[in-house]
């Protein structure tokens, strides 16, 4: 740097480019304006609040309250930057009870734009108008107006024309808009709502003491349906609302709703939480659809961190994921969640009995916090739901019901595996060579005490019966229930049973392994090979031994019995790609998880395998033994229910 030039000179900026840097901050685009705005209106204790919106916002954003109102030589000191009157103090930051609080809003919004307020309070017998043009200030001048306040934004960002250029089209911007509003009109059902954009009404939300009508006006009626009402109280926070069914998803988060004190928020973690109450209950991709109320001392969380105020911090933010985890646990695990074609207002719930609380041993094992063993058992195996793998030990699980023992997997023989096409495998080579016999398949669980074996027989055109259930195109099965026609996925139903199964021998460190008379040796990459070795002791955990052989060869010594179908060297690759393509160590609860639900997939009966009436009867009988038997571990549905009310409308009987 040349020292003879001028040294920088520090200025003060002036409060009109203060505001607009704030403006910058807190006003992205109308929305941002709406939703401002609106915050006011419910701290002024107002009642009814109208919206007007025209071409997205950009042209005008109008509100209207019947709230307190603004005395008149108040009225420029709302304006100025840092003007509020919801805090005194720096200690009122961590005490704030109000959604608005810093005092920037009406300063930033009326520096950008054409600003008109009108209010009038109840004492008053005339209202007051009061015009910022840019920054620049009017004088308070007496009008007539309605008890409360009515503001109006136009023409926003008609002096920041950069700004301006990047708002998008007028459907676009009017969708924002329209999310703001609901946010704040779902979460205070005792205040009457209505929104208008270019002179159509969009929603008229009357006062409401039922939440859930307030959510079917805002998301319609098919949504309301299948929400199922949770709530805890845990220390002084409250968790209440609804979560939906899960036959109900979206394909992203956009109606996770979450509700702090009447503030709406977005809390990774809290969304986290959520995602893992409905794991296995749902496909990848597919995302829950919420609406939930968190009510907290308001010195347990600070507001205070963007001025969004979109985030916030709590001061136990792990108690409260715990608390809302438990919640939705419990009441999924003390719910019918069988999808049904004429579907209920509110999901039947099962016996309460059947939701005795159980500790989860596994939790801890499978962190590796414990001893390193696996649980024993004792006198009742202790289970968890799929989703289990990630809760917390203290949450209560109920289990598996213990009426009739859990049937053993029959032992791999290495020297006489059978495919479902009448091939004999190798163990070592996985090569295969044709077989005269008929085609089977290594029986998926034996039959003792009550289930036959799932054997392949020859497909057929003839329907197969079993205690009146028949099997249709070789993969559903139908039956009758109180409730109506059941219709069972046989692939997924046993995909569930074998992974409750499986899950029950890790937790009890009993899972059948089968050592190869030759290892088996699998070349990967150098990637893929790392992850694998990387994950040694997980794996250990479901029966697959393996060790370095050198290079990006790994050498395989042990598999679990029930795959004695799988070429070792196929599943090794399958596993070492999945691990591969997380991109770092998964987390060993997910991993275990993951490999369950790979292992339980492989071995179970496949859509297309014809079924003979033993077989029928044992799968149907199983269901019953299972906790999650309404959806497979991929979060597919297992069964589908055609209730008998349903049938008759179908068939004008009703």
């Amino acid at each position: 740097m040349d020292r003879t030039e001028a040294v920088p000179t520090i200025r003060q900026l002036s409060p009109s480019v203060i505001n607009k840097i704030a403006a910058g901050e807190v006003i992205e685009r109308p929305a941002s304006v709406l939703k401002e705005t609106l915050e006011n209106a419910v701290d002024a204790g107002a009642d009814r609040i109208d919206v007007t919106v025209e071409k997205g916002g950009i042209d005008l954003v109008r509100i209207a309250d019947n709230g307190c109102g603004v005395m008149p030589e108040q009225m420029p000191l709302a304006f100025a930057s840092h003007a509020t009157s919801k805090i005194e103090t720096a200690d009122d930051l961590f005490n704030v009870d109000t959604l608005g609080f810093r005092g920037e809003a009406l300063a930033s919004i009326s520096e950008v734009s054409h600003f008109t307020m009108r209010s009038r309070v109840a004492d008053s017998d005339a209202g007051y108008e009061f015009v910022v043009n840019g920054g620049n200030h009017g004088e308070v001048a007496p009008c007539g107006c309605p008890v409360g306040t009515s503001i109006e934004v136009r023409n926003l960002f008609f002096n920041t024309p950069v700004r301006r250029k990047f708002l998008k089209t007028t459907q676009t911007e009017m969708g924002h808009c329209s999310e703001a509003f609901t946010r704040i009109a779902m979460a205070f059902p005792q205040i009457h709502f209505t929104l208008r954009h270019n002179e159509r009404t969009l929603f008229e939300l009357g006062k409401v003491e039922d939440w859930r009508s307030r959510i079917a006006a805002v998301c319609g009626d098919q949504v309301a349906e299948q929400l199922i009402w949770v709530e805890s109280e845990q220390d002084n926070i409250r968790l209440s609302g609804y979560v939906a069914n899960p036959s109900l998803s979206r394909g992203n988060t956009k109606m996770q709703y979450l509700f702090l004190n009447g503030r709406h928020i977005r809390d990774r973690s809290l969304q986290h939480a959520l995602g893992e109450a409905y794991r296995g209950l749902l496909l990848h991709g597919r995302f829950p659809v919420s609406f939930l109320r968190l009510d907290m001392p308001a010195d347990q969380i600070d507001v205070n961190v963007h001025p969004t105020k979109l985030e916030v911090r709590f001061e136990n933010g792990r108690q409260i994921y715990s608390q809302l985890l438990g919640t939705l646990r419990k009441r999924f695990l003390s719910t019918d969640l069988t999808a049904k074609v004429d579907h209920p207002t509110e999901p039947s719930a099962v016996d309460p009995a059947q939701a005795d609380e159980v500790r989860n041993e596994f939790v801890n094992w499978a962190r590796g916090d414990d001893t390193g063993e696996a649980p024993s058992g004792g006198s009742a195996i202790r289970t968890a739901r799929q989703t289990d793998f990630r809760f917390d030990d203290s949450q209560p699980l109920r289990p598996l019901p213990q009426a009739r023992s859990v049937p053993e997997f029959q032992p791999f023989d290495p020297g006489n595996v059978v495919t479902s096409h009448g091939q004999a495998v190798s163990p070592n080579t996985g090569s295969a060579a044709a077989m005269d016999d008929e085609p089977t398949r290594q029986p998926a669980y034996d039959s003792t005490e009550h289930a036959a074996p799932i054997q392949s027989v020859q497909a057929s055109a003839q329907t197969t019966h079993a205690h009146g259930a028949i099997q249709a195109h070789n993969r559903y099965l139908i039956t009758e229930s109180e409730d109506g026609v059941v219709i069972i996925d046989q692939h997924a139903l046993h995909e569930r049973i074998l992974y409750e199964e499986i899950r029950e021998k890790v937790l009890s460190g009993s899972l059948e392994t089968q050592r190869l008379l030759v290892p088996e040796t699998v070349h990967l990459t150098s990637s893929e090979a790392a992850a694998m070795l990387e994950a040694k002791g997980a794996l250990a955990d479901l029966g697959i031994e393996v060790e370095d052989f050198g290079g990006d060869t790994i050498l395989v010594s042990s598999y679990p019995a029930m795959l004695a179908n799988i070429n070792p060297a196929e599943m090794i690759r399958q596993v070492a790609e999945q691990l591969d393509g997380h991109g770092k160590t998964p987390d060993r609860r997910d991993l275990i998880d993951e490999l369950l639900h790979m292992i339980s997939c492989k071995a179970a009966i496949k859509a297309g395998d014809r079924l003979s009436a033993e077989e029928i009867e044992a799968l149907i009988e199983r269901r019953h033994l299972v906790q999650d038997s309404h959806h497979c571990p991929h979060g597919r549905p297992t069964t589908l229910v055609f209730t008998r009310d349903e049938l008759d409308r179908r068939f004008k009987r009703i």
